[in-house]
C-alpha cells in the first residue's frame, strides 16, 4: 500500500519512519511512504501556499491551486488505475475509527493532505478530497499527527507488517473493530510498597483455555466497530 502524505513541514516525519514496526515494514516493501512537500507546487519564487481568507479574519488560509495540483500529479503515479481515497485532515471531519482503518487497508493508495494555519480553502474539501477525517474533538496545529495516527492504524492491518497473522484474527471482531482486553505479563504478584499486592487473575494462571477465553470475552471491549 502507498501512503502519499501532502505537507509543508516534511521533515516532521522523519523520525517517525525510523522507528519500530514501520521502519521494518517500509524495508520489507509491505507499505510505501512518501512526503511530498507542497511548496514544490508553487510557481512564486516565494512558494507562497497560503493568502488571506476573503471576508476578513485573523490568520492565513491555505490555498486551493497548490494543494489540486499536488493532487492531480499523485494520481497520475504508479497506482494511479489502482483503489485510491484522498482524505482531508479537519476537525469537522468524521471521527477516525478502527472501522474506517480496516476499510481503508484494502485500498492501494492513500494521498493525505495535512491542513496548516488557520484552515484549508473549501475548494478543497467540496471538489479534491474524497473523504474529512478528524482524530478526535479537539483542534491540532496541523495535519501531520493525524496522518501519522492513520498511517499506524492502517498500517497493522497489512498482511506481514506485525509479523504475526493470528494477532490480526484474534483480536479483529466480526464488525471490524478491534477486541481489547486487559493484559498481564509477570511477576504473578507485585509488591510496590509493603501491605500492598498487585495480583494477576488467579484465571489466567490455571492453563484452562476455554475459562480464559471465557474471561477476556467477558472484559473484552470492541474498539471503534461504527461506521
Amino acid at each position: 500500500m502507498v501512503f502519499d502524505i501532502i505537507t509543508i513541514f516534511p521533515e516532521i516525519f522523519d523520525s517517525y519512519l525510523k522507528e519500530s514496526i514501520i521502519e521494518r515494514a517500509l524495508k520489507k516493501s509491505l507499505i510505501k511512504i512518501n512526503i511530498h512537500n507542497l511548496r514544490d507546487w508553487t510557481k512564486d519564487p516565494h512558494k507562497t501556499v497560503d493568502d488571506r481568507p476573503y471576508g476578513g479574519g485573523i490568520g492565513m488560509v491555505m490555498k486551493v491551486e497548490p494543494i489540486f495540483k499536488a493532487v492531480t500529479a499523485l494520481k497520475k503515479s504508479e497506482v494511479r488505475r489502482l483503489k485510491s481515497k484522498v482524505i482531508l485532515f479537519t476537525p469537522r471531519g468524521r471521527k477516525f475509527n478502527q472501522k474506517m482503518a480496516y476499510r481503508f487497508s484494502k485500498l492501494n493508495q492513500l494521498i493525505l493532505i495535512c491542513g496548516r494555519y488557520e484552515g484549508i480553502d473549501e475548494r478543497v474539501a467540496k471538489y479534491i478530497a474524497n473523504e474529512q477525517i478528524s482524530i478526535g474533538d479537539y483542534v491540532l496545529m496541523g495535519g501531520e499527527l493525524p496522518a501519522m495516527i492513520v498511517i499506524e492504524t492502517i498500517a497493522r492491518l497489512i498482511p506481514g507488517v506485525l509479523g504475526k497473522p493470528e494477532l490480526l484474527k484474534e483480536r479483529i471482531s466480526k464488525e471490524k473493530g478491534f477486541v481489547e482486553y486487559p493484559q498481564y505479563t509477570r511477576p504473578e504478584i507485585f509488591e510496590p510498597q509493603k501491605r500492598l499486592k498487585w495480583e494477576v487473575p488467579k484465571v489466567l494462571l490455571s492453563g484452562d483455555h476455554k475459562k480464559i477465553k471465557e474471561w477476556r470475552k467477558k472484559h473484552s471491549k470492541i474498539i471503534a466497530s461504527r461506521r
